[in-house]
């Protein structure tokens, strides 16, 4: 299929950026597992002269991911927070960033016990309050980095209010766009110059693969990530890009299935005796639920809800006996997760601040998978009862 820009989400998850093998007529892109290419005369190649460089399976995944999110450049690299680290290494000591305060740990410890000893500046904000980011800002703010949805209280931000902001202050917004996807947001749109996932989770979408990726328009920093990557070397091998590929394919039909059941999972969260405070977007109780319906398409397969017994041993129990919900770190697979972000993805977080932002011992987090609901609202009931 030719430039599949024009078409709509489903056609694009199907066809952007693959095209069939030139030499064989392959349908699926090959996975060119080689470290090197032949080249004619010095200098003179196809196009691929080392793989660290380019692959030609990377460049399909690149492509593919840059189209999903209606971007020009693509980069991907080993993991999502490879991604990150290839994003922050475009700043010099002394460069100021803003991040959400209610972030992935791993982002957080990446920026406060890596990029802080190289000089650069982190301030952890409240990204939902518009007039308090803008207060935050200075000569030396160079980037807005959020994420919305946030992990794992489910935040949302106004992408497009924050890239105006941005725009006025002569700083670049990136944004993590992980929870949602390209399947439900795209950021771009909205007026990012940055778009980052761990591919790892809904573009990968079947837990057997790390990955992660970086998207722009601007080619200034599309050059940059492209130099990062070589550079420093943070590449994803061609298998692993080929099975991003073929979980792209699904996208859409897994997201559309993941929110659906997310939905009808808080909404009987909502109803349960036992259940404090529930983060899901889709419903009209979140506070910025209004924000959400305009940015995103649907709402998600990731929510997080609080206990009324606010201890750490009752919610270990819950997560002991869940049967359909496998209790392990990461998301985005077909399969549905729980998980204890206090003990396991936002361990990183001293314990001040991951309450500040409502993480607390009892907080767990639901990845909604693509099983029957009656199944998963059951297994809850049980876990809970």
């Amino acid at each position: 299929m030719g430039d599949a820009r024009n078409s709509h989400k489903d056609t694009q998850c199907v066809h952007a950026g693959v095209e069939p093998d030139r030499t064989t007529g392959a349908i699926m892109t090959p996975i060119y597992q080689t470290s090197t290419f032949v080249q004619r005369s010095p200098g003179d190649h196809k196009g691929y002269e080392y793989a660290r460089t380019l692959n030609p399976t990377r460049e399909a995944l690149e492509n593919s991911i840059a189209i999903l999110e209606n971007a020009t450049f693509g980069a991907c690299f080993g993991s999502g927070l490879a991604a990150a680290d290839a994003i922050l290494k475009m700043f010099k000591p002394g460069d100021e960033i803003l991040f959400g305060n209610d972030l992935y740990g791993g982002t957080y410890r990446l920026m406060t016990r890596v990029f802080a000893g190289f000089g650069l500046k982190a301030k952890f904000i409240n990204m939902h309050d518009l007039e308090a980011v803008e207060k935050h800002l200075s000569d030396s703010t160079k980037m807005i980095m959020m994420e919305t949805p946030t992990n794992p209280t489910l935040g949302i931000s106004d992408i497009k209010g924050l890239s105006k902001i941005a725009r006025k202050h002569h700083c670049i917004l990136c944004v993590d766009n992980t929870f949602a996807s390209p399947a439900l947001q795209n950021p771009i749109d909205l007026g990012a110059d940055i778009v980052w996932h761990s591919a790892t989770k809904y573009l990968g979408g079947h837990s057997d693969v790390v990955l992660g990726a970086a998207v722009t328009n601007d080619p200034v920093i599309g050059e940059q990530l492209h130099f990062m990557q070589n550079a420093s070397g943070a590449v994803p091998g061609p298998m692993d890009c080929f099975l991003v590929l073929r979980g792209i394919k699904t996208l859409h039909l897994r997201m559309e299935r993941a929110s659906e059941n997310a939905m009808k999972v808080a909404q009987y969260l909502h109803k349960h005796a036992a259940v404090d405070n529930l983060y899901y977007p889709g419903l009209a109780s979140h506070p910025n639920h209004e924000v959400a319906k305009k940015q995103m398409k649907q709402f998600g397969g990731m929510l997080s809800f609080d206990l009324k017994d606010n201890s750490f041993d009752k919610a270990k129990t819950i997560l002991e006996k869940t049967k359909v919900f496998t209790l392990a770190e990461s998301l985005g697979g077909v399969e549905s997760l729980i998980g204890h972000p206090a003990s396991m993805t936002h361990a990183s977080i001293p314990k001040e601040e991951r309450e500040k932002t409502g993480v607390t011992d009892s907080l767990i987090r639901l990845s909604v998978g693509i099983e029957h609901i009656d199944d998963l609202v059951a297994d809850l009931d049980q876990a809970l009862g």
